[in-house]
């Protein structure tokens, strides 16, 4: 291709290729392309992206420089911006919930850190600059409000619950509404009831994601939310040894059972460093998780190791402190990356956004 070939019309084509992270649908059908700018063999262009995929930004923005010089060799130069591209939630469900994803955080036993990684996942995607809520559906044993560390009692405002918001994350769970010293003694219908009401009557506000801690074990919970609302995919927790992987396995058929599919397995509690000499100890085996996914044929989206500060701000409710720690920080880091980019694969094979017509200017 002669370099005088080289205009407008031409970068908006190659441009129209390039899928948006977050709907699947081409960036220049979406209006995500701005300030287009062509001086020879060099080429400017502005992306719009939306908070949904800010944990892929700088990725999302050199994958469309790698994209642009591909299509068009005969380009020197390119420079892609970002900006923030606005796009609200579309209420989903029954309960008319506005979130992009709703991601469902299982484990089929208790005891693995289950609750320490939906908190941490939730806390790594807001910090990432994702809008995000937590929702606490382990109705019998709720654990999430000690790890934000807060207990607060929800407001009601214009028949509204108001979520305890902690450092930008909005929290639900019983645990705010129930003493810490007393037990939830519920039939089935009364846990469908309350979930039905985190989800439908607690002003959530636009969230791109929802995170929802799951209580151990496969029961009333999944299902009660896999009629409420369309589960955008569910993350599986197990530790190394064989009993939990087993449990893991189970937690998978659940969620395979009632159409929602597994976005991928993190190991937790997978190694310990000894702070005094550097060696790696795997106490509970090595692999395990890895291994069991790749049977699963799902994901694989990390290990997150034996960590002793990991356990001390879980106790005192400051696991968003997680993601500040250098020896916590690049897996869990890593975990929510893989989970999104997990997402965003899965929105350009199938877009959430239908076809829209081509305008003429």
């Amino acid at each position: 291709m002669a370099n005088n070939m080289i205009n407008k019309d031409t970068v908006e084509k190659v441009l129209s290729t390039f899928l948006d992270p977050e709907s699947g649908r081409n960036i220049v059908q979406l209006e995500q392309v701005h300030d287009l700018r062509i001086d020879a063999n060099r080429l400017k262009v502005m992306l719009g992206l939306t908070t949904f995929s800010a944990p892929l930004w700088n990725d999302v923005q050199l994958e469309l420089v790698n994209h642009l010089k591909k299509q068009l060799p005969q380009l020197e130069e390119v420079e892609v911006d970002l900006t923030l591209h606005e796009r609200p939630a579309q209420k989903i469900g029954e309960v008319g919930l506005a979130a992009k994803c709703v991601i469902a955080v299982g484990s089929g036993k208790g005891g693995v850190g289950k609750s320490t990684i939906s908190t941490a996942i939730a806390y790594g995607l807001s910090q990432a600059g994702c809008r995000v809520g937590l929702l606490d559906a382990d109705v019998y044993g709720p654990s999430i409000p000690h790890m934000i560390g807060s207990d607060e009692q929800p407001q009601i405002i214009d028949n509204r619950i108001e979520p305890i918001v902690v450092d930008n994350l909005a929290v639900m769970s019983m645990g705010f509404l129930v003493p810490k010293e007393e037990a939830v003694i519920w039939r089935g219908p009364m846990l469908h009831t309350a979930i039905t009401q985190f989800l439908r009557d607690t002003n959530w506000g636009d969230l791109d994601y929802l995170v929802i801690d799951m209580p151990p074990g496969t029961g009333d919970t999944a299902i009660s939310l896999s009629q409420l609302l369309p589960l955008s995919g569910a993350v599986i927790v197990c530790t190394p040894q064989d009993v939990a992987l087993l449990d893991a396995t189970r937690a998978t058929a659940m969620f395979r059972q009632i159409n929602v599919d597994v976005l991928g397995m993190v190991e937790n509690m997978s190694f310990f460093i000894c702070p005094d000499c550097g060696s790696r100890h795997e106490i509970f085996g090595s692999d395990g998780a890895r291994k069991a996914a790749d049977e699963l044929k799902i994901p694989f989206l990390g290990e997150v190791p034996i960590n002793t500060q990991l356990r001390i701000q879980g106790d005192k409710g400051k696991v968003q402190l997680s993601l500040q720690d250098e020896n916590s920080r690049p897996y869990l880091t890593a975990i929510c990356q893989r989970l999104v980019q997990k997402i965003v694969d899965q929105r350009r094979t199938n877009p959430t956004l239908p076809e829209l017509p081509i305008l003429n200017n």
